[in-house]
């Protein structure tokens, strides 16, 4: 294994590791309240906690929205469902292209350059 590839592997590592401090940490305030950010919601439906709204985990999340199975608007729908998101952030467009900028770029993370 290349030494880069073995930095990416434990950036990730680490990531999933303290994702659940994370996300806490990492919140939009409006006046409704404060969420997740676009990146951590994201990262919420990778490790799993949005399975239970019917969106998948890990690799098969990428590959599903590789697919077009799975949408930013999908993965915005489970959150708001799960009660990590407000029922106004699917009308927001905004949330939903960072949604949608964060899993493409999730999946781009995945191809390790030489």
């Amino acid at each position: 294994m290349k030494f880069r590839a073995l930095i990416n592997s434990a950036l990730i590592i680490a990531s999933i590791t303290f994702m659940p401090r994370i996300a806490g940490a990492q919140t939009v305030n409006n006046n409704n309240g404060s969420y997740p950010q676009p990146f951590n919601i994201v990262f919420l439906a990778y490790q799993g906690y949005l399975e239970g709204q019917g969106i998948p985990s890990m690799g098969t999340l990428l590959y599903e929205y590789q697919i077009g199975k799975v949408t930013a608007k999908d993965v915005v729908e489970a959150g708001v469902k799960a009660k990590k998101l407000p029922a106004e952030v699917i009308n927001d467009e905004y949330y939903l292209s960072a949604v949608e900028l964060q899993l493409s770029s999730l999946g781009n993370g995945n191809k390790l350059r030489n």
